[in-house]
């Protein structure tokens, strides 16, 4: 018995089509655990009410700091010029070193704050 050719032309492409789907499965299972992992090991933002941040006085916005309560502030100290901060300048959040490089505002302030030193000049 003959079977017409186009018969077996798309039996041929059904079955690569299917070989295709379950030698690709693994490749985008892979691809998707990594998204995944790379998610999960993105470090996490401080939130204000967590207690170290609590301890430290530590706030999102440093225009709201009471002076009262943290007479040691100053205007224009915020995280991204202290030297326990290692973000990025220009970027809305990094991480901090006392924080177990958390991410924090780089807007924010805390109770540990420190100036960072000047660049050396090149020699």
């Amino acid at each position: 018995m003959d079977i017409p050719h186009r018969v077996l032309e798309v039996m041929n492409s059904r079955r690569h089509f299917l070989r295709s789907i379950i030698a690709g499965s693994p490749l985008l299972i892979g691809a998707k655990a990594l998204a995944q992992d790379a998610q999960a090991d993105a470090p996490a933002s401080v939130p204000e009410n967590d207690p170290v941040a609590i301890a430290l006085g530590y706030i999102k916005d440093a225009t709201k700091v009471d002076a009262a309560k943290y007479p040691q502030y100053k205007a224009g100290q915020i995280c991204e010029n202290c030297a326990l901060y290692t973000g990025p300048a220009g970027k809305e959040d990094g991480p901090c070193t006392i924080f177990q490089n958390r991410l924090v505002a780089a807007k924010g302030w805390c109770a540990t704050y420190a100036p960072k030193q000047p660049a050396a000049p090149a020699q």
